[in-house]
């Protein structure tokens, strides 16, 4: 599954300059657990939260669309549209205060990229013969 390696690497980068900016911020104010009430460590949780969310879930509809031989011109549509959806959403949501825009559109983008897999899958599986 090549095209669904390269956009779970692509996230994969992302995810790691995320979870670097949660442990950044718990550094600097020296919080163990929780946020210790601190709004930015909030934030910066929920962004990385946020795209715990969805982006795992993204790749695994991806990842069976590419093993049933979805077209890999629309694998690398659902991919260039999840990593970018889930670049405008962590930068919207990390602004403060956040760019409510940057917010839906990167959810928006997310959630086009999350049915278009979805889709993919189930007309795949049927085209396929799932056998009842």
């Amino acid at each position: 599954m090549p095209i669904t390696a390269l956009y779970a690497g692509f996230l994969s980068i992302l995810l790691i300059i995320l979870t670097f900016r949660v442990i950044g911020r718990r550094r600097a104010q020296r919080v163990e657990i929780g946020d210790g009430a601190d709004t930015d460590l909030l934030r910066r949780m929920r962004v990385h939260a946020n795209f715990i969310e969805y982006a795992p879930y993204a790749l695994i509809l991806m990842g069976l669309a590419e093993s049933m031989r979805a077209a890999p011109l629309l694998l690398h549509a659902i991919g260039s549209i999840l990593v970018t959806g889930r670049v405008v959403h962590a930068y919207g949501l990390a602004q403060t205060p956040h760019i409510m825009r940057l917010r839906v559109a990167g959810m928006v983008m997310t959630l086009t990229a999350i049915m278009a897999a979805a889709v993919s899958c189930v007309v795949l599986a049927l085209t396929h013969g799932v056998g009842f």
